[in-house]
């Protein structure tokens, strides 16, 4: 999987009148936990850019003070109304130790289907995957080459040797819907003939109904 780097300054008070500063500063109150203790820190805002603004999910090599944390991104807590972050959680992670992430979902391939006017719904944008670190994929990647109409790509099938995907095997990652516009030669003609029927029961309805006195 990718990984980014970034640098956080410990913080030496814990509470809102502090975490209110940093943020005036541009910092974010940050605090790092799923290792022997938890790490108090803040970052610059504008260092959480390329993993919010990119839809790829990484692994962090977070430096605060004079040492180095391998984490992941947990969870981050933004303004209702500005957007700025108020907050982020980071999980240090260990080589011998599952975790799970959110990873993207990705297609390749050109499903037959489409061609023929199908429409391609894809079901998710990611999906909760858990794995050894090592074992973590950058991506679920989906070929749907051979995806005709109504053809779709369940999660039981997707090939998961190393790694466990959170969700029910029978749900549908991506799928080739029908759509109006697809119709066969054979409901063609049959819309014809039913119409014609219906024209023809018509006439005779009215040829054969008493005249009004």
């Amino acid at each position: 999987m990718k990984t980014v780097s970034m640098s956080g300054s410990p913080r030496e008070s814990v509470g809102k009148k502090d975490a209110k500063r940093q943020r005036a500063e541009g910092r974010v109150p940050c605090v790092l936990y799923g290792g022997e203790e938890q790490v108090h820190f803040s970052a610059e805002e504008k260092a959480f850019h390329k993993i919010l603004h990119s839809p790829d999910t990484f692994f962090i090599n977070l430096k605060i003070g004079e040492k180095t944390y391998r984490c992941v991104l947990k969870d981050i807590q933004f303004h209702p109304v500005s957007d700025s972050i108020l907050h982020a959680d980071f999980f240090e992670i260990s080589d011998d130790k599952p975790i799970s992430l959110h990873i993207p979902v990705k297609l390749t391939g050109t499903a037959p289907g489409v061609i023929k006017g199908g429409k391609l719904v894809k079901q998710f944008r990611k999906l909760p995957v858990q794995a050894l670190p090592g074992d973590m994929p950058e991506a679920i990647v989906l070929n749907i080459g051979k995806l005709e109409i109504l053809d779709k790509i369940l999660i039981g099938q997707i090939p998961q040797d190393k790694f466990q995907i959170l969700e029910r095997p029978e749900k549908y990652a991506v799928m080739i819907q029908v759509t109006r516009v697809i119709a066969t030669p054979e409901e063609e003609e049959e819309g014809e003939e039913e119409t014609a029927e219906g024209e023809g029961e018509g006439e005779g309805e009215a040829k054969t109904a008493p005249a009004e006195e």
